[in-house]
């Protein structure tokens, strides 16, 4: 039976992606930069999360970013990725608007 729901078991991360390893033997691969705050967090805070919701959620405390397997899943991209955090979204559109009148 295929599996139903997405499950995270680990997360790791190269220097432009995060990778969530699912339960199922899964891989999800997005671009870091593609979440703000943990782009600009250190390799040390990226490494302090926490599995939310049986799998379902990322929580990393020490930079408040919160993000869904199903966004990730859904391919979530930089206008519609699903996040939690509205420091974070007032963060990302802040950077948007810079980058767009430079």
């Amino acid at each position: 039976m295929p599996p139903t729901t997405a499950l995270a078991k680990s997360v790791s991360f190269t220097d432009d992606l995060i990778h969530v390893a699912l339960t199922d033997g899964r891989i999800i691969s997005v671009p870091l930069i593609w979440f703000p705050l943990l782009h600009e967090a250190t390799p040390e805070q990226r490494e302090r999360y926490e599995i939310g919701g049986g799998g379902l959620s990322l929580h990393w405390s020490d930079i408040d970013e919160d993000l869904s397997v199903a966004g990730l899943m859904a391919g979530a991209d930089q206008r519609s990725a699903i996040r939690v955090n509205h420091r974070g979204l007032r963060y990302w559109r802040s950077k948007v608007h810079n980058i767009a009148t430079e």
